[in-house]
């Protein structure tokens, strides 16, 4: 059931030094061509990422939050065209998401790495950092980065008694059932 790939899915930051395969691989991104797009516009680009040096680089996109990238056998990066569509940053967070539950559905753990209005260092954007180790063109802009690989950690589910049911509201806000 898919409540259950939800309550297994946690985020992995380190991996066992496996490759990822081809078939898997190949699964991961037709789930995310099949992400649901504002008007069928599809600004989402992937580039797949399993060259370790250029793995190794992307890991310092970031001072925190991407080091864990260099563990990472496979790295997907989520690009858009930001002329094809004004909501590109939804459509893509909906094919980083699918590309998540899809590796985790096939036994892989995974985790997103913020891209978008990071910083790499006190003078350069990480996205930035990002089209010049990968050569995306300045037409283009650079969402995320999801790391992906057979996990090497163990995390148990997120109790139930720990989700935010106080965010949840019935016909108008502020108002319970």
């Amino acid at each position: 059931m898919f409540i259950e790939l939800l309550r297994g899915r946690r985020s992995i930051r380190r991996y066992e030094s496996r490759e990822v395969e081809k078939e898997k691989i190949d699964l991961i991104l037709e789930a995310a061509l099949r992400a649901p797009s504002s008007r069928s516009l599809n600004p989402w680009e992937f580039i797949v990422v399993t060259d370790k040096e250029l793995i190794e680089k992307l890991s310092r996109a970031k001072e925190h939050g991407s080091a864990f990238l260099k563990g990472a056998p496979l790295a997907v990066v989520v690009c858009a065209d930001p002329e094809r569509c004004d909501v590109w940053v939804e459509d893509c967070s909906i094919a980083s998401i699918l590309i998540q539950l899809q590796a985790h559905d096939l036994g892989l753990g995974s985790c997103w790495v913020q891209i978008r209005k990071r910083m790499h260092d006190s003078v350069k954007t990480a996205e930035d950092y990002v089209k010049e180790v990968l050569g995306i063109p300045d037409n283009r802009v650079v969402e995320s980065i999801i790391g992906i690989g057979y996990s090497a950690e163990k995390k148990p589910p997120h109790p139930r008694e720990s989700l935010q049911f106080e965010k949840i509201y019935i016909n108008r806000y502020g108002e319970r059932g």
